[in-house]
């Protein structure tokens, strides 16, 4: 890891840190109120296949770890706040999160059947997204497959003080037709591409996008 990756990891740790118990009642139940959200996680889920062992990188509180469990994947979480963490484990106690980077995952090659990474790679700059997607490949299976959320877009948003906390972080949005090639250069094939109107009444100001991409053979 260079030290523009570790000074970046850091800075998102803290800021998540820093708003873990607001974050978590802000945007509890959230899944409850989408239910395209859902739909997607569902066939997410039914082409790993029952009981498949999947990762939920950057899980934050653990709610949408938890619906995975309930659609029977062998799910766990990862996240680099312990702040995060906490939270997810007094809330899913039958679940296991653990602390780490998705940069750099503690797993063999081709340990998992998917790997879900909801809104997490939204603070990694342009760049480092190829090592990224790249670590997720490593640990897919032939076979496996990748679901990615996103907001749709172009500008980043800067996130200043929320809810008072001394903190800052930028907010990437992405646009698929960029993030595709990527995906295919580190060895997936798209599967599914989905951008959906933003919510204004769930706090969404941007379209949501979410891909599903499957690990290619070899």
């Amino acid at each position: 890891m260079t030290a523009a990756d570790a000074d970046h990891t850091a800075a998102t740790r803290a800021f998540y840190d820093a708003v873990a118990e607001d974050y978590a009642a802000r945007f509890r139940g959230q899944l409850t109120a989408r239910p395209l959200d859902r739909a997607l996680l569902a066939g997410f889920a039914e082409l790993v296949g029952e009981g498949g062992r999947v990762a939920d990188l950057g899980c934050g509180p653990g709610e949408v770890t938890a619906h995975l469990a309930s659609l029977g994947l062998s799910v766990f979480g990862l996240d680099l706040s312990g702040g995060m963490l906490a939270i997810a484990r007094r809330e899913h106690p039958g679940l296991r999160f653990e602390q780490g980077s998705m940069r750099n995952l503690d797993l063999p090659d081709g340990a998992l059947a998917g790997v879900v990474s909801w809104y997490s790679t939204i603070h990694t700059p342009q760049d480092e997204l190829p090592a990224v997607y790249a670590e997720f490949r490593r640990v897919l299976a032939p076979g496996g497959h990748l679901l990615l959320a996103f907001q749709y877009g172009d500008a980043p948003r800067r996130h200043e003080h929320p809810w008072g906390h001394p903190v800052t972080l930028d907010f990437r949005r992405m646009r698929p037709e960029r993030i595709t090639p990527l995906l295919e250069a580190a060895g997936f094939a798209l599967v599914q591409q989905t951008v959906r109107a933003a919510d204004p009444d769930r706090g969404e100001s941007t379209p949501q996008a979410l891909l599903i991409a499957r690990a290619a053979a070899g």
